[in-house]
Order: structure tokens, then sequence, then C-alpha cells
């Protein structure tokens, strides 16, 4: 397997985990009532003020400033939000990875979105996690190498963001855009490339459905287990007779790893964690779920709070409004992926992520020519960054209407499936 696939693999089974995670605790929020009962009393001041134009609550609007809150922008983070929450609950990955461009296509400062993702993350972990039902699968010497690591990683993620914010806030719009636009367009090609062959036949490739391996310890994961650097960390000791051992020096450094990707995309940590465990360090899958479910909360709350709301980077409005419109989301996603094919789903997620890959891209140009870096036409990349955003939401606007429509139009059968 070459390395760029092995790298595609990697990144969709990161997607696929975050995805888990968010239905998982989003499940858990709509399924207990006092937790509805504190999300409507939470949102019911903020959709009162939200009514009503406030535009120096943050910023105000000087070009450089990260916010002008209007009533419309409330209402894109609600949609934002719903169309992650479609992606995640229909698609199962990538609605995680489209919510920090979105709020950037609608207007928001580039380390304001960063920074309202991350808090929107740890308000949902916070309500809706269910780790005390998975704490006898976590490994607390593990959760801890690795919670030292991720706590620097965030210091240092943020640190990027922020120096470089500091210095130029076009040079921060600049680096975010492209760290998203690298990403997304690598994950979405292959995943285009993934549908295209799938769509001719069924795929002869070896792997789970997620495009692990079969069965046993990965190769680069038994030669870091064979590493002892002290201090040395035992784990799943319920799962193989003597446990296995890794250095906790590797762990913590694996931890630094997604903190700085975390407070850079501000996407939390567990897209990244669930396939680092699974296939580098060779953690089995029930110890990582719990292990990744405990560093979500601390890293994305370390990262949300030490980071980016201390230094009035997070938009608290539009983190409950991502909140509401992803928990309707999710749910209306999750059952309609029982009516319509999985090669149509397979299908959407490619178009979703290169949709965010090309509203990224074309926000380069402008960018650049303002840092003068490039010199060309003021008119021509102003229309490069309109078409970009076009594309972006009508592919949003087909996908949202596709998904309410095949609800809507089974809603009968969901209901006796129900």
């Amino acid at each position: 397997m070459s390395v760029a696939r092995r790298v595609f693999e990697f990144l969709k089974a990161s997607s696929e985990a975050h995805a888990r995670w968010d239905l998982e605790v989003s499940m858990s929020i709509l399924k207990n009532r006092k937790k509805l009962l504190v999300l409507f009393l939470l949102s019911l001041p903020i959709l009162a003020v939200s009514f009503v134009e406030a535009g120096s609550i943050l910023g105000g609007k000087t070009a450089y400033a990260p916010a002008f809150y209007t009533t419309t922008i409330f209402i894109v983070s609600i949609a934002v939000g719903l169309a992650a929450g479609l992606i995640t609950g229909c698609i199962g990955a990538g609605g995680g990875f489209i919510i920090t461009p979105a709020l950037m296509a609608a207007g928001v400062k580039g380390i304001l979105a960063v920074g309202t993702d991350l808090f929107h993350i740890f308000a949902k972990a916070i309500m809706g996690t269910t780790v005390h039902k998975k704490l006898g699968n976590v490994s607390v010497k593990l959760a801890i190498a690795f919670l030292v690591g991720s706590a620097g990683g965030t210091f240092i993620g943020g640190a990027i963001n922020k120096g470089l914010y500091n210095k130029d806030p076009l040079l921060s719009e600049a680096f975010i855009s492209g760290v998203y636009a690298i990403l997304l367009g690598f994950l979405g090609f292959y995943a285009l490339i993934d549908f295209l062959k799938s769509s001719r036949g069924p795929s002869t490739a070896g792997g789970d459905a997620h495009g692990g391996p079969v069965s046993g310890t990965p190769a680069i994961a038994a030669r870091l287990q064979e590493l002892s650097i002290p201090p040395m960390v035992r784990f799943d000791e319920d799962f193989v007779p003597g446990g296995k051992k890794i250095s906790g020096v590797i762990i913590a450094l694996g931890g630094v790893v997604v903190g700085v990707m975390a407070a850079i995309m501000g996407v939390g940590g567990g897209f990244i964690t669930f396939p680092m465990f699974v296939y580098i360090f060779g953690v089995s899958s029930m110890t990582t779920v719990g292990t990744d479910i405990l560093q979500i909360i601390f890293t994305a709350g370390l990262a949300a709070i030490g980071q980016y709301a201390i230094y009035g980077y997070v938009f608290y409005t539009l983190a409950m409004g991502m909140l509401i419109g992803s928990l309707v989301g999710i749910q209306v996603g999750a059952l309609t992926t029982k009516v319509v094919k999985g090669i149509h789903i397979r299908g959407f997620y490619a178009v979703s992520i290169l949709a965010g890959f090309v509203n990224r891209l074309a926000t380069l140009p402008k960018k650049f020519n303002e840092l003068e870096v490039l010199n060309l036409p003021k008119s021509l990349v102003a229309n490069i960054e309109f078409v970009g955003n076009i594309v972006f939401w009508i592919v949003v606007a087909i996908f949202g209407i596709w998904i309410f429509g095949k609800f809507f139009s089974n809603l009968g059968m969901l209901r006796e499936e129900d």
C-alpha cells in the first residue's frame, strides 16, 4: 500500500472516529430530558438577543476585528451545525471537518471560528459524554501520558494561531485556510477515487470496513512497543495475557501532535486519537474508545478555554447555535441512513469534503494578494473567492434538501421501525 493511500486510510478512520463520538454524545443529550431542558433554558436568552442587531458585542465592524454579531450570523451558525450534523449522522464521517471552513465562509474570522468550534465540541462533550459507562476500558496510565503531551500541544497550536493573528490577521486567515485546503483536498480526492471504484464494483482491497488491518498488531505499532524508553506504560491487560507495554514518552509525543492539530484546526482531539492509538500504538479498540472520550474533554476544554476563550476568541452564541443545529442534524441524518443507499452516502461524503476544499482554496488568492505575495487583479481574486463560496453553499444546500427529502418522504416507515 502506498504512503498516500495509508495517509488517506488514517484520515478516513480519523473522520469516522470523530463522527462516532459526535453521534454518541449527541444521542446522549437527545435521550435525556434534563439535558434537553438545560439546553433549552440556556438557549432562551441567546435566542432573544439574537433577533436584535448587536454589532458591537464582539469586535465591531473594523476589517480585522474577530467578528460582527448579527441575527443573520446566528441563524447561519444553526445552519452550519445542522449541515455538519446531517453529514455526521448520515455519512458517519466528515461533519466535524466542515464547521470551521463553513464559519469562515460565512464571514467569521479564522481564529474565532477555530476557538468557537473547539468550545462547541467541549460543551457537547460536557453535556453528552457517557464516559462513566466506559471507565472500565480506560487505561489511566495511557490517558495521563497522552494528556501531558496534548496539554503541551494545545499551547503550541494556540500560540501559533495567536502569534500569526497578532502579527497580521490576514496571515492567520491564510494559514488556517491553507491547512484546511491541504487536509480536505487530500481526503476529498481520495474519497472520490474510492467512490468511483466502488461504484464500478465491489472492492477487493484487504482490511475491515474502515480500511484498517484485519487483525493483529500493525507493524509500526510492534516496532514502537519494542522500544524501551522509560517510563514504560502497560495496557490492555484485560485483552492480552500480561498486557502490552509502550513508552510513555512515545504516547506523550502523540499527544503533542493531537494537541497542536486540535488547537490549530478547532476540531477537537478525537479525530486523530483513535487511528493513532489503534494503528500506530497498537492499543485495542475497546481501550482506545474509553481513553479517547476522556482526552476529548480535556484537550478540547484546555484548548478552547486556555488558548482562545480567555483571549476573546470564542463566539459563545455561535457555539450554542451550532450545538442546537447539530443535535437536530445528527438525529435526522442517522435515521435517514435506513432509507438511502450506501453508495450514495459515499458519493456525498466525497463531494462535501471537496466542496470544503474548493471553498478554502478559493480564498487563498485574495489573502495572498492582500499579503502582497501575489499581484493579481482585485476583481479576479474577488470572483474566485465568490465562486468558491457559491460552490460550497450550493453543495451543502443540495445535500441538506436531499436528506430532508428522504427523511420526510419515508417518515411513516421510519416511525414503524422506531
